[in-house]
Parts: C-alpha cells; structure tokens; sequence
C-alpha cells in the first residue's frame, strides 16, 4: 500500500504510530537486508515503518531495502536522538543491522510504557551496552533531559534507570553466547552478532543468519509459501513480481484478495483475469473476481463470474448470494430472489442466502424508518424522495434509527405515504432518475456515506451508487444532509474517482450539509476552490432527537444504568497492536463501574458481542446484553433516555443517547467521533482506546458523570441546543428549496 493514500487522523484518533529503527552506513546494508528478509519471515503479519538512519548515503542506496519492504523510511542520521525516537512515532523498536529476527516480536509492539531493554548484569559482557542492542522506546517516556543525559555520555542504564522496562532475554540474545557449536535455543525471538562482525563463519549461529542471506526472488517465494496470515501490504508488495516470473492461480487469488481488502479492485481484476480466464476449476478465483467487478460497477462481467463460480457445490451458496445483491443493485428484485433460493437449495442454512431471500420476498414493505399510518402513497410531486442506508432485519441499529431522524425533521409522517425510499446502494439508472426527477425533492443521507469500501461500486466511489452523467440530469431539487466523511484513520482511499462525483454532487446540490465539520474540511480539500464554499454544517439529527419525535418527554426518573458498546468492523484499524491493552483497560474500568450501577453490554448488530465474549474469556468478567438490533427504533430510544450514561465506540452509541438527553462518553477509535465532540465543545467525553491510561481515566470520567448526574444531564441539554438552532435555520431554508408538501 502507498500509504500516501491513507488517511491519517491518528491526531485525531490517539492511534499510535510504530515503527523500527535501525541505523546503518554503506558496510551495514547487506545486513540490514538480512534483518529486514528476518523480519519478514518470522513475522509475516507485522508491516510497520522502518526507518534506516544513515550517514549521508545516496537515496538508491537503499533500492535493495526497499525491493523487500513497502514501508522503508531512509533518513539523514541526526544523532542519539535520531536513532531512539525518529520523528512522527509513538513506539520505536530499535534493532541493529547485525541483528536477525527468528520468532514472533509482535509482543514488542505491545509495550506501552518506559524504554524496553534486556536487563545487564556486570557479567554480561556478550550482551554490551544498553544502547548496543534491542531498545523498545515509547517517545512520552523520553524526554530531552534524558537524551540529554545520553548524549553527554552518562551511563544509561543510570540514565535510565526510572524509565527502564524489563524485555525478557528472548528478545536481545547475543550470538557470541553460543561460539562455534551450541545450537540456538529454540525461543530465541532476536539474534543479535557483534556489531560489524557480519556473518560467523559457522556453527548453528551461522546457519540461523544465513537462511536470510539470500537473493530476493528465493525470498519472495518464500514469504508466499508461508502458513497462516500474512500482512496485506507485505504482500500485496512481494508477491507481484513473484506472480509475473512463474503465474500461479493460488497466488494470484491471494493477492487480488488481499487488493480487494484494500479497495484495490482494479489492481485485483488485472492480477486474477489473465490467469483464471473462464476455468471452471478455479470457483473461488471466479468469485473473488466476480465480487472485484462489482465492486467497479462492471455488473454483467461479474455476474458471468459469479455463474461460473456457482457451478461448483463448494462455492455455490456465497456465489448465490453475491448474484442476489448484484440483481438487487441493479433492480432485478426477482432475479435476485432467484439467486437466493438457488443458493437455499445447494446449503439451506447459509445465511447471506438467507438475507437476501428475507430481503427481496419483503422489498415492498422495506423498513424505511417508521410508518404514518400507511395506506395509499401520496402523489408523487408530494413526496420527497430519501436516497440512505436503510437496515433491515439484525443489522446495525443506529443505521435503522438514522433515516427515520432524517424524516422527522421535515415532519411527522416518515413513512412510504410521503417518502419515496431509493436505497442508496442501487444503480441509479434511467428508470431510478425518471422516478427521483417525479418527486418534490431529494433528500440524501444522513450518516457517513462518504466511505469507499461497505458496498463498493465504481461509478461514484462513494455509497450513492451513481454515475456522474446521471447525477447531472437530476432535475428534482437536491439536499445532501447530515453526511459524514467516514474515512477511518489509516484506511486507503483512491480519491480521484471520489473527487470528481463529489464535484458534480456539490454543484447540483441546492444544500450541501455534513455531519460535523472535520468531515467539512476532509471534504473541501477534495474540492476546487470555487465549491467550497457551498459545504456547510448540519448536524446528525439523531442528535437533536428530544426537539424532533413527536410527544417526546424526557424521564422524571432514569434507571441505574450503564451502558457500553463497542464496535469490531476494520478492528485493525480501531485498534491496531492495542485491542489487548482496551480489553484490559476497559476491563479494570467496568469493574469499578459495577459497584455504583448496572453495568450492561449495548449490541448495535450481533458481531459488537465479540467484545462481552472477549471481556469474559480474557478477564473473567461478564455483562448482561441489550441486543439493540432486536429492538424497534422507539425502544431503542426509550432504553437510551432511561439511562444514566453511555460509553459507546460506535458514533450512534453517541449521537442517540446524546440525542435523548443522555449522559456520554466516546471510546474514540474514528476520528467521526472527536469531530462530533469537537463540534460541541466537549472534547473531554472522547478517551482514546489508545490511552495509556485508558482504565483509570474512563473510570473516573465515568464516576463524575454518576456523582453529578443533574449536572450531566443539564450540560447535555446546553450542548444539544446549538445543533437544534443550525438545523431548525437549515430546515427553514429547505423547506423554500422543496416547497410545500
């Protein structure tokens, strides 16, 4: 991956950057690479940054590093400094050019505090100097006085010695322990030789380095033959040139996954179609490459994929079921039915099949966010059509709660009588223009429908499934409200298929709102200067929910109750090396909260109770479920009001309760979240699920909250009133742009 293409918010997030340093000149790089090829073999699901610190080397110099590693970083040696904390990283794991990597060192990447070191004794003069061997440095625990101190040439374990981290042996073992003839103990995690020794002439030592002193073609075969995961940027780096000297299909299946997972669908399309070609003994290539076409709105292509892949009775059902989502996309509500009972006939429980066939079987009574009493529809010129996500069934809740917010601000009625549902992942063709263009006005949003990847399609690279010439051809009025930017932190985002369908969006919006205004930024800088100005803020409605549903009152009493959510989509993503530090730290916090409340667990959708399953296997601790998805949108609101505060992940785990009135705290793991509490003034709610001191300090916001629950509730309700004043002034204007129902 260029991470160039990613977005980095981790300022925003608290997500800590991480990288390994290693310093070297021109004698050092064959070594380097052995500890990069090391590195990648004994862990080939780590990709961090490596930065080579050099003396003033040419840039091709480092060409050879760079053939092995996407993420080589060459920097000018600045010193000390330089080399334990680089700039722009939070953990550095300093390891040296006559090192090799042999186990798993992801254990490393999890410390948090101080500087991690192997402990010297006066005796161990095979390991040397602290600063000789493995380092693990955490910038916040290294501080100029300190580097100062190192500089001047104090002794640094003295120097250190406050700071210092105890790093078991495995990680830093000297190789001159073991002479000519002692075998390598099999923990060994990193083999560290004397500096500028290069390799020992022979012995078991010699044999572990010279497994990684090799060309770089027996190195990339070897990393692909490798079991188990491997990380997609390694990969995807070093299998390609592999795939263009002997084609292999396994591979080439491996990699398009692995640029599907990457939204790379192009890139997958062209390493998987010239080698599977129409085999019918290759269906899970067909499908992956069916899934790859759809994903670029090439729909006849993948759907003759898809059948290929079909044929075969291992793949049949998830090909069925992709075949079902294609013909709804593209309005084929009977095909798609077809497709997934055909898929209920080769697996009867396979439950995409299952959804699908729920899904169509009931199009005509799609939930579409609350109900006005139903009878006939309104003519046409009467409605608004309200292009969003609609969830059905056990899908996300705050995705089910959304549209009907959305409707509620343009009046009470929110079903089909005076909204016209175009679900915002089906083609926009001529018959769906014809029918938006018959409507009084188009409402599009809300929620974060700037996101390339839930239901990819490459006519607009964003969740509206549109092509541009159509879009331009829209004639009914058209608002984009309360959208979010929903880029997470870190996720790679090919922008220019993006940028100019928003281009053509803004210039034929008559109102352009979005959700918060970090995603107002991240969306003018897409823009050309002469638009950006039409990009304005409107609120979630969600989060105003007391002054829009209908008889809302807010309790006279709340029950004692706290509830938690947290949210597992992209979890590499939210949580990077530290999902194990959140569970422990959230871990010690619930467990302070249950001796003041009811602590309860809030699913949002079935795989949010990963986290209730995690929390007791790994800490012994068990919450009680509210499964949220189960609920009706009332309910859920009436379980929100009721309580005395809720800690979420998920931005509706925020804005709802918010919305309700409720007390809230954010367990930031997208920047979606700091952008809302930024907007309202009230940054201390969000704690990064990257905190250091995640625990103690969610423990004791928490308690504030609890202590003074009047005070809470009364700064909620102050919060909450700007945002109804920006969307009762947007409302006014909207209500001239659509004109009267």
């Amino acid at each position: 991956m260029n991470t160039a293409l990613a977005d980095d918010r981790s300022a925003v997030t608290g997500r800590r950057r991480i990288a390994f340093a290693v310093r070297t000149d021109a004698a050092g790089l064959p070594g380097t690479a052995a500890l990069l090829r090391s590195l990648a073999l004994a862990a080939p699901d780590v990709c961090e940054d490596v930065v080579v610190l050099h003396p003033g080397l040419p840039d091709e110099a480092f060409d050879v590093l760079r053939r092995l590693h996407p993420r080589v970083v060459a920097r000018r040696d600045g010193g000390l400094a330089d080399s334990l904390r680089p700039a722009g990283y939070d953990t550095v794991v300093v390891l040296t050019p006559d090192s090799v990597v042999l186990g798993d060192v992801r254990p490393l990447l999890r410390l948090r505090h101080g500087v991690g070191a192997v402990p010297r004794t006066g005796a161990d003069d095979a390991r040397g100097g602290l600063l000789d061997g493995v380092l693990v440095v955490q910038r916040a625990d290294l501080d100029e006085t300190l580097l100062a101190r190192l500089a001047a040439g104090e002794d640094p374990a003295t120097a250190l010695e406050k700071v210092l981290t105890p790093v078991d042996g495995r990680y830093d073992f000297p190789a001159a322990r073991l002479g000519d003839d002692l075998p390598v103990p099999a923990d060994v995690a990193v083999l560290r030789f004397p500096a500028g020794s290069g390799a020992p002439a022979s012995g078991p030592a010699a044999e572990a380095r010279g497994r990684f002193e090799t060309d770089d073609e027996a190195f990339r075969a070897a990393y692909c033959a490798l079991p188990g995961e491997k990380h997609p940027e390694l990969l995807a780096h070093l299998a390609p040139p592999l795939l263009a000297a002997r084609p292999s299909l396994d591979l080439a299946r491996t990699v398009a996954e692995v640029h599907r997972r990457q939204g790379r669908y192009d890139e997958a399309v062209e390493v998987l179609g010239p080698v599977v070609g129409d085999r019918l003994d290759a269906p899970r290539c067909q499908e992956t490459l069916g899934v790859c076409l759809m994903a670029l709105s090439r729909y006849a292509e993948a759907e003759a994929r898809l059948l290929l892949a079909a044929a075969s009775p291992d793949v049949a059902p998830r090909a069925y079921a992709q075949l079902a989502r294609l013909a709804w996309i593209l309005g084929r509500d009977e095909d798609a039915r077809r497709y997934a009972l055909e898929g209920l006939d080769a697996d009867p429980t396979d439950a995409g099949c299952h959804a699908w066939h729920v899904r169509t079987r009931a199009e005509e009574e799609r939930a579409d966010g609350g109900a006005d009493g139903g009878g006939e529809p309104a003519p046409a010129r009467e409605q608004l059509a309200h292009v969003a996500l609609f969830a059905e069934g056990r899908e996300n809740a705050g995705d089910k709660v959304l549209p009907e917010a959305v409707r509620l601000c343009f009046g009470p009625g929110t079903g089909p009588r005076r909204w016209y549902a175009q679900p915002v992942h089906r083609l926009v063709d001529e018959a769906a223009l014809e029918e938006l263009n018959a409507r009084r006005g188009v409402v599009v949003g809300g929620g974060g429908l700037f996101l390339p990847d839930t239901s990819p399609n490459g006519n607009s690279h964003w969740q509206w499934n549109v092509p541009d010439a159509l879009l331009e051809r829209l004639t009914a009025p058209l608002a984009v409200f309360a959208v979010g930017y929903n880029v997470f932190d870190g996720q790679p985002y090919r922008r220019a298929r993006f940028a100019e369908s928003l281009r053509v969006l803004v210039e034929r919006s008559a109102f352009f709102g979005l959700r918060n205004h970090g995603s107002i930024d991240r969306v003018r800088e897409l823009l050309p200067a002469g638009l950006r100005d039409r990009v304005r803020y409107q609120p979630c409605p969600t989060t105003v929910a007391r002054r829009l549903v209908p008889g809302w009152t807010d309790p006279a009493e709340r029950t004692d109750t706290v509830l938690v959510n947290c949210a597992y989509d992209r979890a590499g993503l939210r949580f990077g090396h530290d999902y194990g530090h959140f569970l422990a730290q959230t871990a010690f916090a619930l467990r302070g909260l249950r001796e003041r409340a009811d602590v309860r667990y809030a699913a949002h959708m079935p795989a949010d109770e990963r986290f209730v399953d995690d929390l007791r296997r790994v800490h012994g601790l068990t919450l009680p479920v509210e499964q949220l998805y189960e609920r009706t949108n009332g309910e859920i609101r009436a379980l929100f009001r009721t309580s005395r505060l809720v800690i979420g992940m998920r931005g509706h785990a925020g804005m709802i309760p918010f919305g309700c009135g409720t007390p809230i705290l954010s367990l930031v793991s997208h920047p979606k979240l700091a952008y809302f509490l930024s907007d309202i003034g009230r940054e201390e709610w969000g704690l990064s699920v990257h905190d250091r001191d995640l625990g103690p300090l969610l423990l004791e916001r928490a308690a504030a909250v609890l202590d003074d629950h009047a005070g809470a509730v009364a700064d909620v309700h102050a919060a909450q009133r700007p945002l109804w004043e920006v969307t009762r002034a947007n409302l006014g204007e909207l209500r001239e742009v659509f004109g009267p129902a």
